[in-house]
């Protein structure tokens, strides 16, 4: 485990975006990443309710970065996002709101990630994939 993805989970809850957001982290491997986002009042709903789907958005880029760091290369250095897409199949309700990513191919330069993003019922509400960059 590298020192920048020690110090991206020790401070994961504490960041004021996460925590505006009511995202926590859940669990963290190599190339795997879970939080979950607690829906409340200020939470930004959408459509008869649902959760945003801005948020659901960031959710997939915040969680995407929790696969990455736990897979980083000695000498790499993290470029940012390159490209994030997302497919709403259904609204997102529910209390909890749980997004997982998954690393499915690491290059040297670009990785291309999947994101579920499901609901207190497990039902699959949003997926997303996002190819992120490295500098080598």
């Amino acid at each position: 485990m590298t020192d920048t993805f020690s110090t991206f989970v020790e401070g994961f809850n504490e960041n004021s975006y996460h925590k505006m957001l009511g995202i926590t982290l859940l669990e963290q491997r190599p190339s795997f990443g879970k939080i979950v986002l607690l829906k409340d009042e200020n939470t930004p709903t959408g459509i008869g309710g649902s959760v945003h789907g801005g948020v659901l958005a960031a959710m997939v880029d915040i969680v995407m970065l929790v696969a990455i760091f736990g897979d980083m290369r000695e000498g790499e250095q993290l470029a940012g996002t390159a490209e994030l897409n997302i497919n709403y199949l259904r609204q997102t309700h529910g209390e909890h709101i749980y997004a997982e990513a998954n690393v499915i191919k690491r290059g040297r330069q670009l990785s291309f990630i999947e994101v579920d993003i499901t609901d207190d019922d497990g039902r699959l509400c949003a997926k997303g994939q996002v190819l992120y960059a490295f500098r080598a």
